[in-house]
């Protein structure tokens, strides 16, 4: 099972099927990811909901000229195979285009913040538009 895995499969195919939002179960390291990727503009609203049980995050989707934002989302490090990265490699990933996300020692990081704080990490994937 890979929970951030189903995340972004998620939001990718939410995005692909015009759905305005998507409800996905609540851990706290997904509620950072998903609070990182609203303040990237990749997300338009995020909040958590539910009861004590079964607790949801609820992510508001964005879209450009009818087109969503995310175009393509690539995970990197999953449970079979962990990929790490130094701050000084994170400029050749993606080519500068769109987002990686990294889990660093300092928490849940986009590429640029953790080559600026010259930290590296596991990168957990990328996301594009």
């Amino acid at each position: 099972m890979d929970p951030i895995g189903d995340m972004i499969n998620s939001l990718k195919t939410a995005a692909r099927a015009g759905k305005t939002g998507v409800a996905l179960p609540l851990s706290n390291l997904k509620f950072e990811i998903a609070k990182l990727l609203e303040a990237e503009g990749y997300l338009k609203g995020v909040n958590q909901a539910g009861k004590k049980t079964r607790k949801f995050i609820n992510c508001e989707l964005v879209y450009q000229a009818g087109a969503p934002k995310i175009m393509g989302v690539k995970r990197v490090s999953k449970p079979s195979r962990r990929v790490y990265i130094k701050s000084r490699d994170l400029s050749r990933v993606n080519k500068n285009r769109g987002l990686a996300i990294l889990s660093t020692p300092a928490g849940i990081l986009t590429g640029r913040a953790a080559s600026e704080s010259k930290v590296g990490g596991e990168l957990m994937f990328t996301i594009w538009s």
